[in-house]
């Protein structure tokens, strides 16, 4: 349920609070906001405080979906964290980060019904299947590069995958990651249509071919979580046949997939970043053990002094290569740099998501619905985050963690009605009935 806040001079009837032109304009900036992140951040986030300016000058009731709560406090724990830092000025990026989770006041305020969520959606769709088809032409033009610098293409490649829009391919496979699911849920679980197939299916194969080609392999995974808890609420048979699935797409991949899948288990040094992963949880690790509490401050391991000087003195110099700028995992870096209380502040939030989201489509009527789709999106989505979240700092992109914050509050909105608005239905009933009496 969310939380909701009336301003004084408002109502609990919207039509008479928000001017329709003010209402109509936040609902197409919120969506616009949430949508362009796909393109630019710089164009999403001046749409983001456009959007919060006209949501504010609306009269609209501010609102705050439920896991705003659980975030809030992990937001809390990381202001502590900064404040205890011995150098807080040096952690002051993450107090702007702090403002994408705005996104979640505007798109909850301003996107209140489920068909108003269809545009974002299908905005999402739109652009998510453009991005895929940017990155595939990247992919091809790779190809030839490789081939005039008389390279191979693996060593060519690895070094500089597919992004689309995006300045990184981690941000353009963590975006693609939401767009596949949203695809998958939509196909197996929302209301059918005529365009269903014919619209969603091949972009849907455009997003996977993509997310394959992008040589990611924390968000393979995160796939392969996520696209199995969608496909076994759907239909056991198809959740076991996945394996079956994957290991024919390996078979039929080009070399280059076939071998960055291979260095899961058998990396080839200085080119896969298996060992400087390690290193950098395990350096992680002692960060911890020093500072189990507060951390060593937001920002603190991004210095080159600090993070040496936690090094474990059995590891050999010097140290793989790769980049030590972060611990490449969201538990262990929030934990080295926050805190474990961070950490399980951080979980719990997306845990109690997870739980609303399972508890509301238990109490779903059988059958496909647009509900349904929303709620089993979100949910799929958080599993995603949380398994590639192992092996990156996911949440710490902007581009991607704005897009999870949309996705969350799509969840949120899918959920029954909160039990404050039954409870006020409730009420106006008791009194309707004692004033007839009267």
């Amino acid at each position: 349920m969310p939380w909701v806040f009336i301003p004084p001079s408002a109502c609990c009837n919207d039509s008479l609070v928000a001017p329709p032109f003010l209402r109509k304009l936040s609902l197409w900036l919120a969506i616009g906001s949430a949508a362009s992140i796909l393109l630019s951040i710089a164009i999403s986030q001046i749409l983001l405080a456009v959007s919060l300016g006209v949501l504010l000058l609306s009269g609209l009731p501010l609102r705050w979906p439920k896991v705003a709560a659980g975030l809030g406090l992990f937001l809390l724990w990381t202001l502590l964290s900064l404040g205890l830092s011995p150098d807080p000025a040096h952690g002051r990026p993450q107090l702007r980060k702090m403002v994408v989770f705005l996104i979640m006041l505007v798109v909850f305020s301003s996107v209140r019904k489920l068909a108003e969520a269809r545009w974002l959606v299908y905005a999402w769709l739109t652009l998510g299947t453009i991005t895929a088809g940017t990155g595939l032409w990247q992919y091809i033009r790779a190809i030839g590069l490789a081939k005039e610098a008389g390279m191979d293409f693996y060593h060519f490649y690895v070094a500089g995958r597919i992004s689309g829009f995006m300045s990184h391919w981690m941000t353009f496979s963590g975006q693609q990651l939401f767009i596949l699911l949203m695809i998958g849920a939509f196909l197996l679980y929302a209301p059918p249509r005529r365009e269903r197939w014919w619209l969603w299916l091949p972009c849907g194969v455009l997003a996977a071919v993509a997310l394959v080609l992008s040589d990611t392999r924390s968000i393979w995974l995160a796939a392969l979580a996520a696209g199995f808890y969608l496909l076994v609420r759907h239909s056991w048979k198809a959740a076991l046949a996945l394996p079956l699935v994957v290991l024919l797409g390996l078979l039929v991949a080009p070399g280059a997939v076939q071998q960055r899948a291979m260095s899961i288990i058998r990396p080839e040094k200085e080119t896969d970043s298996n060992s400087h992963r390690i290193t950098a949880w395990r350096t992680g690790w002692e960060m911890v053990k020093a500072h189990p509490v507060f951390g060593l401050g937001p920002e603190e391991i991004a210095k080159p002094a600090v993070f040496d000087s936690y090094v474990p003195a059995d590891l050999p110099r010097p140290l793989p290569v790769g980049f030590y700028g972060h611990l490449h995992s969201i538990y262990v870096h929030y934990a080295a740099e926050r805190g474990i209380p961070a950490v399980l502040l951080l979980v719990a939030a997306l845990l109690g998501a997870i739980w609303r989201f399972r508890k509301a489509l238990r109490n779903l009527q059988p059958g496909r619905s647009y509900r349904r789709f929303l709620l089993e999106f979100a949910t799929a989505s958080v599993i995603g985050v949380m398994v590639s979240g192992v092996f990156e700092l996911n949440l710490g992109d902007s581009e991607v963690l704005t897009m999870f914050l949309v996705v969350l509050c799509l969840g949120e909105l899918a959920l029954p009605p909160d039990i404050m608005e039954t409870r006020s239905a409730a009420g106006a009933e008791i009194a309707r009935a004692k004033s007839s009496i009267r």
